[in-house]
């Protein structure tokens, strides 16, 4: 009876949070929720005295339930100690670390705490954490994107947000459906960088690979083709590769691997990669079938990854201010909850040259 009871409670307020029942809308009786559910009554009626207890509905008199102004209801509790809702496309690992330990840094020195969710870059994973901080009243956003170049399903609790006054920001990429400020790298520009840096020491035939879901890897991948139309004499020597985040590894590295191997003397003399992560794993292929870097071939990052100056050999990388660009998001967030009007940031980066790349 109890998991049955909490089925029913947890079903009923994502129902509530998500939007189906919207605030002073009627929900079924308690007879066609004992016959959706296939539970007792007294299952059903426990279940609605706690959403009734916790602000989510309310009964009239011979009239039926309905859903309570849950929202404000929240917003009007006191809370010692805030929450901000925190969602990246990951926690544990590559950058985020960083990202997370500079925004805590701000958070706490407010006297808030963060609640973190992982997306996996994945829409169903963004969803059931928006909600579920929703739930929880965090009194504002700081959000990763996920696959921020494909339609969103999500727009409609990014609308609930906005609709319960939630100040939101973006870190290193934004919905343009969305007008939440952001904090972000010139992606396309700093792509160009690194790109125009292999091009002066004599690396004509660049092979680029992109992941092309996230907005920031379609930036890099334009920067790759902006640096060779300043190339005029280069510009057929170019070569990109797209896959996106759910490819599996192996699947892009044999494909990698294959635009090697099989050009012969036009084979590329240089690997430019979306991140530091897939650089080391190129690297790692290459070392595996006895191709050597840079002697044989240059590689080229980009987020200067912690790993990636301690690899052999070390990664030529462009930087990201991890740390300093979860600062920002905080200060604009902490910002926007006083009501304070905050402006959209482009992080400086600087390209670092390592072992990993030499001229021809």
């Amino acid at each position: 009876m109890e998991i049955k009871y909490i089925k029913v409670k947890e079903s009923l307020r994502n129902n509530i949070v998500s939007g189906k029942y919207k605030v002073n809308d009627k929900i079924p009786t308690e007879s066609e929720l004992m016959k959706a559910y296939g539970v007792s009554r007294y299952t059903i009626r426990r279940a609605v005295g706690d959403l009734e207890h916790e602000g989510y509905i309310y009964r009239v008199q011979g009239g039926g339930m309905y859903v309570d102004d849950w929202i404000n209801k929240k917003n009007n509790v006191n809370q010692l100690r805030p929450s901000i809702g925190v969602v990246t496309t990951h926690i544990a690992d590559y950058i985020f670390p960083s990202i997370i330990s500079g925004i805590d840094r701000v958070i706490s020195n407010e006297n808030s705490m963060i609640l973190i969710g992982n997306t996996h870059d994945q829409f169903d994973k963004e969803r059931q954490n928006l909600l579920n901080m929703m739930d929880h009243n965090v009194a504002g956003f700081i959000i990763e994107p996920t696959r921020s170049t494909l339609d969103n399903p999500n727009l409609d609790v990014y609308q609930m947000i906005i609709d319960s006054g939630k100040p939101v920001v973006f870190i290193n990429a934004h919905y343009p459906e969305l007008e939440f400020p952001y904090v972000e790298l010139d992606d396309k520009q700093d792509e160009i960088m690194m790109v125009n840096y292999l091009l002066s020491h004599g690396h004509e035939r660049i092979l680029g690979v992109f992941q092309v879901d996230d907005i920031q890897g379609v930036n890099r991948m334009n920067g790759f083709v902006r640096a060779y139309q300043t190339h005029a004499g280069s510009v057929s020597s170019g070569d990109i590769m797209m896959y996106r985040s759910d490819d599996n590894i192996e699947g892009v590295l044999s494909q990698i691997k294959s635009r090697i191997t099989n050009k012969g003397d036009d084979a590329p003399t240089a690997i430019v990669c979306y991140n530091d992560a897939l650089a080391i794993e190129v690297i790692g292929m290459l070392h595996k079938n006895h191709i050597q870097v840079p002697d044989d071939i240059s590689v080229a990052g980009f987020d200067d990854y912690e790993l990636s100056k301690f690899i052999a050999p070390s990664l030529t990388t462009i930087t990201h201010p991890k740390r300093q660009m979860g600062e920002i998001a905080a200060q604009k967030l902490m910002k926007m909850i006083n009501k304070e009007k905050v402006e959209s940031t482009i992080c400086k980066v600087n390209l670092i040259v390592r072992d990993s790349t030499k001229a021809i």
